[in-house]
């Protein structure tokens, strides 16, 4: 069977922890997540740091990691988050990142409040994106928010994720895209009937599942991505993180520690250092311990 791809977020569990964490914590914890063996890692995000304090310190993060000399294990990739030109930009100039990620929404209402941009708007920021990665030697990553529902009684159906990734492909020429449950109300044969129609259509994407899922939920909406031909997934340690607006506090990211063990009881994944692994553990729960 082919190998998953499993992205572990720990931006995504640290941009809503309601607590600074330092440089020094951030560093450390990161530290031994480059030595677990993860295909990628997503560490950080040049946004608004009013919108988004606790990512304010990335930059510094990436320098000390490169003035350390803390360079991925080979076949792990870096990846951040950037809202528009001005982040991508940042973003670029540091040579440990290998891709720039962007959110994009299928609800208009999300994307503005998101990015302070309409769909259109986005569109024209992801194309000069693209060619910032281009010439900086990145790669474009598309966030697909909203991908399995909407919570504003806009416009939404199936046929979206279709369309917005055939013309992320066309128009862009991106190469990987994450369909993202936002809000944690995906039901199973929604996540598994999207994956095959996508995969299916556009087979040269390399799509990504971000699911965000209740604490005391099982992993049926992973294994249903799974069933529907992905292969890429996202999570975080103790499954932290999430959207506020999921109107939950339970729902989170999906959980690595769960997502791995199913995923190497099946032989679609491999620990690359079991040290390594456990002390990230033993980092992450000191650093979200409860407040």
């Amino acid at each position: 069977m082919d190998r998953i791809h499993l992205v572990e977020c720990p931006r995504d569990a640290l941009q809503g922890w309601p607590h600074q964490v330092s440089t020094e914590d951030k560093v450390a914890y990161y530290r031994a997540l480059l030595d677990v063996g993860f295909d990628t890692i997503d560490v950080g995000s040049f946004v608004s740091t009013k919108a988004v304090p606790s990512m304010a310190n990335t930059a510094k993060v990436l320098t000390v990691i490169e003035d350390e000399g803390m360079l991925p294990k080979q076949g792990t990739r870096i990846l951040v988050i950037a809202a528009n030109e001005r982040g991508a930009t940042a973003a670029s100039k540091f040579e440990t990142i290998d891709d720039i990620g962007f959110p994009l929404s299928l609800s208009e209402t999300f994307q503005q409040r998101n990015t302070g941009a309409s769909i259109e708007e986005a569109f024209s920021r992801l194309d000069n994106i693209q060619n910032i990665c281009l010439n900086n030697s990145k790669r474009l990553v598309v966030y697909l928010s909203m991908g399995f529902g909407n919570p504003y009684g806009e416009v939404w159906h199936p046929e979206m994720l279709t369309e917005f990734s055939d013309r992320l492909r066309r128009d862009l020429n991106v190469e990987v895209i994450a369909l993202s449950d936002t809000v944690g109300t995906a039901v199973d044969h929604v996540v598994e009937d999207a994956f095959s129609a996508v995969i299916t259509e556009l087979p040269d994407i390399e799509f990504g599942a971000h699911l965000h899922l209740h604490a005391t939920a099982g992993l049926s909406k992973i294994e249903a991505a799974l069933r529907g031909g992905c292969l890429r997934f996202d999570g975080a340690i103790r499954g932290i993180g999430g959207c506020p607006l999921a109107q939950d506090a339970l729902v989170g990211n999906a959980p690595t520690e769960r997502m791995i063990e199913l995923f190497v009881n099946r032989g679609l994944w491999s620990i690359g250092n079991e040290r390594a692994w456990d002390q990230s553990q033993n980092l992450a729960s000191e650093i979200f311990s409860e407040v």
